[in-house]
């Protein structure tokens, strides 16, 4: 368990000093300082940042992202700032995806029309698969 220390002095001599709105006060033996104990924010578990940056590399938008996996798109954002991921080229195609359970993939991909004339990423999401793809053009070069 993380021992509180004073945020004023670093000692951790303290009383309890009452509630206030749901939060445990504080007043410290050494430098007679009173506060209130921080809220622990929410964390999210890693696998889901790397997922999230995944996709987001892969083409597909910061609100797509949120209804994929349900982590709001702030938070995606907040991550692409943070870890500093370019945005992907602006290419003139729009990458499609489908969230499949692993028979439902394993089908998809054994008929040979779903997937001919594109490429095509496969991730892991949780239970189920995303597969995410994009239609490739070949260009005349006569």
């Amino acid at each position: 368990m993380n021992q509180i220390s004073c945020p004023k002095c670093s000692k951790e001599e303290l009383i309890k000093s009452g509630v206030i709105k749901g939060r445990q006060r504080f007043n410290c033996k050494t430098c007679n300082y009173s506060f209130t104990v921080l809220k622990q924010g929410k964390s999210i578990d890693p696998y889901y940042v790397i997922k999230s940056l995944q996709l987001y590399i892969e083409g597909i938008s910061f609100r797509e992202i949120e209804r994929i996996l349900g982590i709001s798109h702030v938070s995606v954002m907040n991550w692409v700032k943070k870890y500093n991921i370019k945005a992907p080229e602006n290419y003139e195609y729009r990458p499609s995806y489908k969230v499949l359970n692993h028979s439902e993939l394993i089908s998809y991909i054994q008929s040979k029309e779903n997937l001919k004339n594109t490429g095509c990423v496969i991730t892991e999401i949780g239970d189920k698969f995303m597969l995410i793809k994009w239609e490739r053009f070949r260009k005349n070069s006569f």
